[in-house]
């Protein structure tokens, strides 16, 4: 079988498009095989900031030659239609064939179409997928027609090894001829690298100092951050989206360890961190037990190591980053001449949504919402709604504004420079929280109550005024911020209503009435959350049918969720929802929509009694009190004996309507048991 390797060439990729692109190239190269009849067995890819190259294995040489048969109108048709079909089939008439049917006789058209043949494919194939190539932004250079995303240089494909001819047309008068070599690292490469096979490929352009390879070249940064930190005594700050970033901008890495001025190690961690990831790109350092920034980054260079510019790289970082910082340094000074709560009147002036007010607006409504939050989150009720007041203040700070992404932490920082309470600068550094499933819930009180109140705030916002989530399309990142308060929910243990509390906040924005789409949003959003949490989609249904509409029972389903997934993996739990299938099926089958009370004097064996007597024994179901949750689980263990002695003993279907009667009812009051819990039919009978 043959092997297509394609190599294409270019200026440099941004980082990050490179990922989705060197995918979208091997599957538009795939597809357009599989549409000419080839079967591809394999694929290997590598991509780097100027090359893309992609191997498809498993292909036949040439395709075998096939017969097609066409039928066409009957022998009898008349004259033009026959005459039209052989037009159609670029056939003469005597060519037909005549075959007689079950249907008639027809006129049919065979030919005999050849094989394509791999060789010959190739160039429309790739002139097709890089005309079609789906690149978020593109651009077309001097007066070609063919766009891509940065100018291209050269495209080579060979079959098994040997040379494929062609040329890519980049308009009507200028192609692209294929090349049969490539050019290595801009700065080193003195020998064009032959295109043959990948494996080849790979280490003849590491010989000319390209690690083409994705993964190759990220696993040797991280190995170089790593002897950089070490060579200091020193850990490195982990951030695993600048390692993709810097490798996708480099194609021979070489880490460089430079030196902060000891003048801007007041500044804060998260300050010196950010200006060196946003504006430089550089690695940040800690100390080796991780407790403070060390006065050190890590840049990587595109590079030689034996090459004598390092010192000219260092030096010339260090220079830039000084500058970066002298303004960080500034915006520092100037934001902390003022208390917090002076930027407070600055947030009239900044726009939280359109039809939402603005974001002082916002301040006042989550400060009533976290002092409300207050008792549930266990947090002194003033220094909650103290924290939600002053919680976007920062957003009009210098510091801010030049990075948005310490929103919070700065603002924790500038209420603690100004001696608000601890528990006030904690709340405010720690809001936004959780952002993502890898982020943690606040850690105190009362960032607890003032994440939530901000969360609540937004999602009722936002429903308010119909601004929803629709499909994929999340704008306003409204369900995480729903996951993020189910989130602090579950893990804080937090007994909240949330009926309450969102119907609070409609109230502050001065709406009729809570929006009727949240309940069931939110319940989608608890269904995955309960996925997150290894609860099976079958359990998750039972805890949650039929509360489509509440939000108030929340709290109380994940704790049910868990302990009912807990209870069915046991050797009891299947018992038990085998015991319930039956009786379902029974009292499904009986088509009576009301089964009247149970009447004990109509018990005539010793097993009815026995049933009716653990039922009693279960104490009344009450939602959101975990211990009588545990209690009533285990009560139902305790039916599953009764049940089986009821069905061994027992006969439902009895010929006496009253006896009957009575025996589908007991039966009734042992379904209703378990479905003041859940919705057990929901429950799949194999786990």
């Amino acid at each position: 079988m043959a092997v297509l390797f394609v190599e294409i060439s270019c200026e440099e990729i941004p980082a990050r498009m490179q990922q989705a692109a060197i995918t979208a190239l091997e599957s538009g190269l795939v597809s357009g095989l599989t549409e000419f009849g080839f079967t591809p067995e394999s694929t290997r890819s590598a991509i780097s900031p100027r090359h893309m190259a992609i191997e498809i294995g498993g292909l036949a040489d040439r395709l075998e030659d096939r017969v097609e048969e066409k039928r066409g109108p009957r022998s009898s048709a008349p004259e033009q239609a026959i005459d039209g079909f052989c037009q159609s089939a670029g056939l003469s008439r005597d060519a037909l064939e005549v075959r007689t049917t079950d249907k008639g006789e027809f006129y049919f058209a065979v030919s005999t179409v050849s094989g394509a043949v791999l060789e010959a494919c190739v160039a429309g194939l790739i002139q097709n997928v890089i005309e079609k190539f789906p690149w978020p932004k593109s651009q077309r250079w001097a007066d070609t027609s063919i766009s891509w995303v940065r100018p291209l240089k050269s495209v080579a494909a060979s079959i098994d090894g040997m040379p494929v001819a062609g040329e890519l047309a980049l308009s009507d008068s200028q192609s692209l001829p294929y090349v049969t070599a490539v050019e290595g690292h801009p700065f080193y490469a003195d020998t064009p690298v032959k295109i043959t096979d990948f494996d080849s490929y790979l280490a003849d352009m590491n010989a000319q100092s390209v690690i083409v390879c994705h993964q190759t070249r990220k696993d040797e940064i991280q190995r170089q951050l790593d002897e950089c930190a070490a060579e200091q005594g020193l850990s490195l700050v982990s951030d695993a989206g600048l390692l993709d970033e810097i490798c996708g901008l480099v194609e021979w890495p070489q880490a460089i360890c430079g030196r902060i001025d000891d003048k801007f190690m007041s500044l804060p961690s998260e300050v010196l961190i950010t200006s060196m990831k946003v504006h430089q790109k550089f690695f940040a350092l800690r100390d080796a037990d991780g407790d403070g920034a060390a006065p050190f980054f890590v840049t990587v260079a595109n590079r030689r190591k034996e090459d004598n510019t390092a010192d000219l790289i260092r030096t010339g970082n260090e220079r830039v980053l000084r500058a970066r910082l002298s303004d960080a340094a500034f915006f520092w000074e100037q934001d902390k001449s003022e208390p917090l709560d002076s930027y407070l009147e600055n947030l009239v002036n900044v726009t939280f949504y359109e039809g939402l007010g603005s974001v002082r607006r916002k301040a006042d409504r989550i400060a009533k919402l976290a002092k409300a939050l207050a008792p549930a989150c266990k947090a002194d009720a003033d220094i909650a709604s103290r924290a939600a007041l002053l919680a976007k203040a920062d957003l009009v700070t210098g510091m801010v504004g030049e990075f948005p992404e310490l929103q919070g932490i700065m603002g924790g920082y500038y209420a603690a420079y100004h001696a608000e309470d601890s528990a006030i600068s904690d709340a405010i550094s720690t809001h936004y929280r959780p952002q993502g499933p890898a982020d943690d819930i606040p850690q105190t009180p009362a960032g607890l109550a003032v994440a939530l109140a901000d969360k609540i705030d937004t999602l009722v916002g936002f429903f308010g005024i119909g601004a929803k989530p629709t499909g994929s399309r999340d704008p306003y990142a409204l369900r995480r911020a729903a996951l993020g308060i189910l989130r602090m929910i579950d893990e804080a243990d937090l007994d909240i209503d949330l009926q309450v509390i969102c119907a609070e906040a409609a109230n502050l924005y001065g709406f009729d009435r809570l929006d009727g789409d949240l309940a069931p949003f939110m319940q989608d959003r608890l269904k995955i959350s309960l996925r997150d949490k290894q609860i099976s989609h079958d359990v998750a249904d039972a805890v949650l049918a039929g509360n489509r509409d509440r939000l108030a029972d929340m709290r109380w389903q994940m704790r049910l969720a868990s302990a009912l997934q807990n209870y069915l993996n046991t050797d009891a739990g299947m018992a038990l929802l085998a015991g319930y299938r039956r009786i379902s099926s029974i009292l499904a089958s009986t088509g009576t929509d009301s089964i009247d009370a149970v009447r004990p004097e109509y018990f005539e064996a010793e097993a009815e009694k026995n049933l009716f007597a653990a039922i009693e024994a279960i104490a009344g179901y009450q939602d959101g009190d975990a211990q009588l949750l545990a209690s009533q689980l285990e009560s139902l263990s305790a039916l599953q004996p009764a049940i089986d002695s009821f069905f061994d003993d027992v006969i439902v279907n009895d010929d006496r309507a009253d006896i009957r009667t009575n025996r589908l009812s007991l039966l009734s009051e042992v379904q209703s048991k378990f479905d003041c819990i859940a919705d057990f039919g929901q429950v799949e009978i194999t786990r």
